[in-house]
């Protein structure tokens, strides 16, 4: 019974990706380009303020990991944190995106507080809420299904954030440069994410419980954590898959405005409307519906051959068609949008691996210390994929910077062939590492069997 997860509890649980993942696709994709076209700030500076800021960050998700393990309410331990944080969340979000009348070092103050507290309120929201995929079953499959749930609405989250954000701005504000269209934009994505972050707390319930007679220790946590040789390997494989992605999500937007021709526009009718979409919005969408495929694809592969050979499969897969895609041409834009379609598939068959598979590694620290520690587990693999993040999103301003990017000029026949390495071989490079690190993992599904076994007889002489 503690591993029968009913539909609607599947559900309820992808809402809290859902709602996260519109806003880190949101900063991921457009927030880079925000403050340099919209705000006004340097590439380079912004690149530093990413690295600064993220550090921080990364280093903040264990200490939500611990206070969340500590935590006890009616709830459980996890989930109410998406009732206690859903409004901040919002509220944080919005001034991200509000450019006030400063000055430039006035300016870089006001980003690096409120990029700063954004990254924080989401560590304080979004660490309990992955963490939560290790209580709410003790089951392998089990979880890998509902990890699959929760990316299938996270791409969903993310693909309704991409198809909306250019058509709101544009309505808000009449152009991509408009600030008043960026704030109201961001207020209508405030009021959607905080209803999904409250309709997972009231969808979901906490079911595995530590080994009676237990003791929480900080100390021992952390010994665990480092003894943790599974856990270490993911962390390699985690941050080449983040640096994958965000260098690629970076740089997707200048590479449409300022090599590939972002002026045409693709028409198309919806229930009797006409919805126009520029070459940029096309690509990122169809990069996000590409990712639910690959996302849905995910558990069946992984149950017929494993965690480990489809993560590596995919990202291997994935290194080698991006490579091919810096041969493209700007005029070669079916090539680019099928290419993406197609790395996109296999970037999306990773993240629900991943998460499941750190969920794996706090069952096998438990068998293998007689300690669980779950929020620890999940805040440090969560630290991991921000720093992972971290690096990828810095190196993108730093990159834009080396290669003489100025906002709102043409752009160099250096700078276009910088922003094409961006999205193809700097990215191939990072899979390659994820790759190797993959290849280490011990954690084969014989090994989860036997631990799960052994685990499920524990709780049931104890509790």
């Amino acid at each position: 019974m503690h591993n029968k997860i009913s539909i609607k509890e599947k559900v309820g649980y992808g809402l809290g990706d859902a709602a996260s993942s519109m806003f880190w696709k949101i900063f991921s994709m457009y927030l880079m380009f925000f403050y340099t076209d919209v705000f006004g700030l340097a590439p380079a500076v912004v690149g530093t303020m990413f690295l600064i800021t993220r550090i921080w960050d990364s280093c903040f998700d264990p200490l939500v990991g611990i206070i969340a393990d500590r935590t006890k309410t009616r709830w459980g331990k996890f989930r109410p944190y998406l009732l206690w944080t859903a409004i901040p969340f919002a509220i944080i979000g919005i001034l991200t995106f509000y450019t006030p009348d400063f000055d430039e070092k006035g300016k870089i103050i006001y980003a690096y507080v409120t990029y700063s507290l954004m990254m924080m309120v989401y560590s304080i929201i979004n660490v309990p809420y992955a963490s939560l995929l290790g209580v709410l079953s003790s089951d392998r499959k089990e979880r890998t299904t509902l990890s699959s749930y929760r990316m299938v609405f996270a791409f969903g989250g993310s693909l309704l954030a991409l198809w909306l954000i250019e058509p709101l701005v544009n309505h808000f504000g009449g152009n991509m440069n408009s600030k008043t269209g960026w704030l109201y934009t961001i207020i209508v994505f405030g009021i959607i994410t905080t209803l999904f972050f409250w309709g997972c707390f009231f969808l979901t319930k906490e079911r595995v419980q530590p080994i009676s007679g237990e003791k929480t220790d900080l100390k021992e946590d952390l010994k665990d954590l480092w003894k943790n040789k599974p856990w270490w390997i993911l962390l390699g494989a985690g941050i080449g898959t983040l640096v994958f992605n965000s260098i690629r999500d970076g740089a997707a937007v200048y590479y449409f405005k300022y090599y590939v021709s972002n002026t045409v526009s693709y028409s198309f009718n919806l229930f009797g409307e006409t919805f126009a979409m520029t070459p940029t919005s096309l690509y990122l969408v169809l990069g996000q519906a590409a990712n639910i495929i690959g996302v849905i694809a995910a558990t069946p592969i992984a149950n017929k051959i494993g965690k480990k050979n489809t993560f590596f499969g995919a990202m291997s897969l994935a290194a080698i068609l991006s490579v091919i895609f810096y041969f493209f041409g700007k005029e070669d834009v079916l090539l680019i949008m099928v290419f993406q379609v197609l790395i996109s598939i296999c970037a999306g068959c990773v993240f629900p691996l991943i998460w499941s598979m750190y969920a794996d590694s706090a069952d096998y620290s438990e068998w293998k210390q007689g300690r669980r520690a779950t929020g620890l587990v999940f805040s440090a693999s969560s630290m991991s994929q921000k720093f992972g993040w971290t690096i990828g999103g810095a190196a993108t301003g730093w990159l834009l910077g080396y290669y003489g990017f100025q906002a709102n000029i043409e752009q160099t026949a250096v700078t276009q062939n910088g922003i094409q390495l961006m999205l193809s071989i700097l990215p191939a490079a990072a899979a390659v590492i994820s790759v190797l690190f993959i290849l280490f993992y011990p954690l084969t599904e014989e090994k989860l069997q036997t631990i799960e076994q052994d685990l499920n007889n524990k709780r049931n002489l104890t509790n």
